[in-house]
């Protein structure tokens, strides 16, 4: 169960940057500046999964440093106790002892309330982006975000 408990935590983190990721481009924020040396600019790549496949996509080799950094972060910083980190307080602690904001300081009746609300919101993240990836591909209108 700890390791299903894991997964789930890690999606649902992930789908969270995900949907805030959707709704924060399409809503036309973009990172400044360049994304290469040739001066192709953040926002001049389209939104959605027309960034990674369509005809002006983020080139190959960008795709690929994504990648390499998502592959770094897996394998020496996202660890916790199954994957060789020291155990946590529990499944999906990812602190490794660096960081902490003050979740030593609550009660333990504030920790579970707190995780069960994180797990809680994963879950309608992996739904909400689930939701968008689905509405691009049939295309038309989605409601508060816009022409997709």
């Amino acid at each position: 169960f700890d390791r299903l408990r894991y997964v789930e935590i890690k999606h649902g983190r992930i789908a969270q940057l995900a949907f805030l990721g959707q709704i924060t481009t399409r809503a036309g924020y973009h990172l400044p500046g360049d994304i290469d040396s040739a001066g192709d600019a953040f926002a001049s790549f389209p939104n959605g999964f027309a960034a990674i496949g369509g005809p002006d996509s983020i080139p190959g080799a960008g795709t690929g440093q994504i990648l390499a950094f998502i592959g770094l972060l897996e394998l020496f910083v996202m660890k916790d106790s199954a994957n060789g980190a020291e155990p946590g307080e529990f499944v999906g602690d990812f602190r490794n002892g660096a960081i902490d904001f003050g979740w030593d300081s609550f009660d333990e009746d504030t920790k579970l309330t707190k995780r069960a609300v994180e797990l809680n919101q994963g879950r309608a993240a992996m739904m909400g982006i689930l939701g968008l990836m689905v509405h691009e591909q049939l295309g038309g209108s989605v409601p508060i975000v816009g022409e997709l």
